[in-house]
């Protein structure tokens, strides 16, 4: 990565809290989740993470770019699969730890790389005890 945006000093809690100016608060490997839901339906799509340049360049195209931590690098989600996300709405949870996307998946309107329309194509049956938990198909993949 190189030379990534600063983003505005975090103040105190109640700057950050009540403030109008983003303060990101990013983890230990420079990182940020990102929840992306559909901008009309309100269906989690996916959970991914930012660094600091993905959230730079996020905010100033409005589409959805992400840093990869199986590939190690930042990624523009649809680069290869043309699924982009076009991003209607971002916000950050209170103490800005976590940001919401609001996106149009553009292409096939598929999030997930498996081919599922969100990544959360499975539920967790409740009751059962690990190791053996029980998932279920809440949709199909194409």
């Amino acid at each position: 990565m190189t030379d990534a945006p600063r983003f505005a000093r975090r103040g105190t809690t109640a700057e950050v809290e009540g403030g109008l100016r983003l303060q990101p608060r990013f983890d230990a490997d420079g990182l940020i989740p990102a929840i992306v839901t559909d901008a009309a339906s309100g269906e989690v799509l996916m959970l991914a993470y930012m660094n600091a340049e993905a959230l730079h360049l996020t905010i100033n195209s409005r589409i959805g770019h992400f840093w990869s931590r199986s590939r190690g690098r930042l990624w523009k989600k649809g680069e290869e699969s043309g699924n982009v996300l076009r991003v209607s709405e971002m916000r950050t949870d209170c103490d800005q730890d976590a940001l919401w996307l609001k996106v149009v998946v553009e292409g096939d309107g598929i999030a997930c790389h498996t081919g599922a329309r969100s990544c959360f194509y499975r539920a967790l049956v409740p009751g059962g005890e690990p190791p053996d938990v029980v998932l279920h198909r809440v949709s199909t993949l194409p």
